[in-house]
């Protein structure tokens, strides 16, 4: 019995860690599911965005005020969970503060702990204002109705629970160690827990080790629950917002990709020496025909089912978007959330079917996103820019679009008759390259 909680700890650290790591192996699956994009030009200036997006949070102060209180948030949380670390071990152990022979430094890292947890339950209360009360316009646009907004709400819940949880355990901690109880070092500075030590008056001993105990135990059990509840949660932004700035957009933004195949065929025609029978059709050579563009969630790069895992779900893209703000329905967070929900729901496929995918008769083009939100885009690069983790939904946008035209001819009327008159006249105009100068001779 001595050791009995020893070996529920290690089986709650064990059951943690492993449903983690299953979560982690279904997610690197998922994006896998995309088509290979080889990045490995510029590596520094990669490594430079990365510690300064993603690390750095400078695209977070954009807005001094939100930014701050993210900062509060994110830096506090890592920073107190530092402190899992001593927890882990006096769990497996069964010792109690085995960090406190560091003495001042000890003392010096707990106060900063529990500074930092006072700020982030000030700066979580302010988040839920904001969002439930105050009801900022882009947290209550339509896709952020159900789930998205249960999550969000969530999220802001547990690290209220945590910190309390975390101050509560210090505060019976440091009243434990003033009545001299057994086991409990003197140990530690509680600038903020020793407050709490007003609701603990005449408690047994035996009262207060409940609490503490009671306090410990929650405290870690919600760390592994929260470390789970990652993959289902917009929170999963806090482990792959390090890799998604690190395959961010280093070119233009406005600068897009041109498909290998028909710059080939341009080139082809523009050159007069070329024998256009040279290369053999892939129908001829019995290869697949190139599918252009995308119409469902494998036919896009890793990179954008990766920006679509890391969408934080803030809405700086869609409060951004000047289609958006004009009344269309295009809302770039929407594109975010569509693409990551059809890539769950082909994962489950997967699950299902033993990972092999059976046709559902859905796609991402039309299920999840309509051809009215794709040609409401203005392809201004507005969202690219506002997002504070470098998610590029634009270049999804451009891709279905791209479909579109070239898979089922399907572009807007007004659009076709541009695309014709460029390749009739060389101009979006419908004049005649001879007379396009007219005008200059009138009087």
């Amino acid at each position: 019995m001595q050791y009995l909680p020893n070996i529920l700890f290690v089986a709650a650290l064990v059951a943690g860690i492993g449903f983690f790591i299953r979560n982690v192996k279904k997610l690197a699956r998922n994006i896998k599911l995309g088509k290979k994009a080889v990045i490995t030009d510029n590596t520094s200036m990669r490594w430079k965005n990365m510690l300064r997006i993603a690390l750095g949070q400078t695209k977070m102060v954009v807005r001094p005020i939100p930014g701050l209180l993210h900062i509060i948030v994110y830096l506090g949380f890592i920073i107190i969970n530092i402190e899992v670390l001593e927890i882990i071990i006096d769990g497996v152990l069964g010792t109690h503060r085995i960090f406190s022979s560091l003495g001042r430094i000890y003392d010096f890292l707990i106060a900063t702990f529990e500074i930092l947890a006072l700020l982030v339950i000030i700066a979580v209360v302010i988040f839920w204002v904001r969002r439930n009360l105050i009801r900022l316009r882009r947290f209550i646009k339509p896709e952020m109705t159900g789930w998205p907004k249960t999550d969000a709400n969530w999220i802001l819940y547990i690290e209220l629970i945590l910190m309390v949880l975390f101050l509560t355990m210090n505060g019976a901690d440091y009243q434990l160690q003033h009545l001299d109880a057994a086991h409990y070092t003197k140990a530690g500075a509680f600038p903020i827990s020793q407050f709490f030590t007003t609701f603990f008056d005449g408690m047994s001993m035996s009262s207060l080790i409940l609490i503490e105990r009671s306090a410990w135990w929650l405290h870690i059990l919600g760390i592994l629950f929260f470390l789970n509840y990652l993959y289902y949660s917009k929170h999963l932004h806090i482990l792959l917002a390090f890799p998604n700035t690190y395959f961010g957009k280093l070119g233009p933004k406005g600068k897009f990709n041109n498909l290998e195949s028909v710059t080939n065929e341009v080139r082809l025609m523009m050159d007069p020496s070329a024998d256009p029978y040279a290369n053999s059709s892939e129908v001829e050579t019995g290869e697949e025909v190139p599918k252009f563009g995308a119409s469902d969630v494998m036919d896009l790069t890793r990179i954008q089912l990766l920006n679509a895992y890391t969408c934080t779900e803030c809405g700086r893209c869609t409060n951004e978007c000047p289609a958006n703000q004009t009344g269309k329905k295009l809302s770039p967070r929407k594109i975010m959330m569509d693409t990551r929900d059809r890539l769950e729901e082909v994962g489950k496929n997967l699950d299902a079917n033993k990972g092999i995918f059976e046709n559902d008769g859905k796609q991402l083009l039309d299920d999840y996103i309509t051809r009215e939100e794709l040609w409401a885009c203005t392809s201004c690069n507005a969202c690219v820019e506002a997002c504070p983790v470098s998610i590029d939904p634009l270049s999804i946008i451009m891709d279905m679009r791209q479909y579109l035209v070239m898979e089922q001819s399907a572009a807007p009327s007004e659009l076709n008759n541009m695309m014709g008159n460029i390749e009739n006249n060389g101009a979006p105009w419908p004049f005649n390259q001879m007379d396009r100068l007219n005008w200059a001779k009138e009087d």
